[in-house]
């Protein structure tokens, strides 16, 4: 698949999600928030608490990553993907607010899938260990909320043809199930 053929770019509606396909690769260009546990844990606390989010989330793409420190001359250094499963427990608020494009790597539980399939939203993976590579699609950084944290401060990103794999799509279908069936498929022709 041509990685320029399918473009996501926030704000995202669920209609546009709606072509997406478990396995597709996609290329996610315009901004992008950046969220780990403990941001995860204030935006929560604050959905809790009835005041506002640092950012509007409806139409949103979250990243979950850790960036490293920027090297002289470079907006950011590694800014590779982190494991999504520890955001499992905030991620259903943030989802119900109208988050429609979640980033990261590994699998999600059945509660988040189930979560993302009633509010129109899609998760997709980033490749660890490919953070070096990663920092090369991101043009701007700006610490928007609780710079305390240090690297798990909520960020927003500029991006422009970040790489990613569509893991669940709107229809259910999960990469890291089907993707095992099909090739020990494949390898028994």
């Amino acid at each position: 698949m041509d990685w320029s053929s399918i473009v996501i770019k926030a704000p995202v509606t669920v209609e546009s999600l709606r072509s997406l396909v478990s396995g597709q690769q996609v290329l996610i260009d315009g901004p992008v928030f950046v969220a780990r546990d403990q941001a995860h844990r204030r935006l929560v606390e604050l959905i809790k608490s009835g005041r506002p989010l640092p950012f509007e989330p409806a139409g949103q793409i979250i990243y979950y990553m850790g960036p490293s420190p920027a090297p002289p001359g470079q907006v950011i250094g590694a800014a590779g993907p982190t494991t999504s499963g520890r955001m499992d427990s905030f991620t259903e608020p943030l989802l119900a607010r109208g988050i429609r494009v979640l980033v990261g790597k590994g699998r999600r539980s059945a509660e988040v899938k189930a979560a993302m399939r009633k509010n129109g939203a899609v998760y997709l993976a980033a490749v660890g260990g490919a953070g070096a590579v990663y920092s090369q699609h991101v043009s701007a950084v700006e610490t928007l909320a609780w710079p305390d944290l240090g690297p798990e401060a909520l960020l927003s990103l500029t991006v422009s043809r970040f790489p990613a794999v569509v893991i669940n799509d709107l229809a259910g279908n999960d990469l890291y199930d089907s993707g095992p069936t099909a090739w020990r498929v494949k390898s028994k022709k």
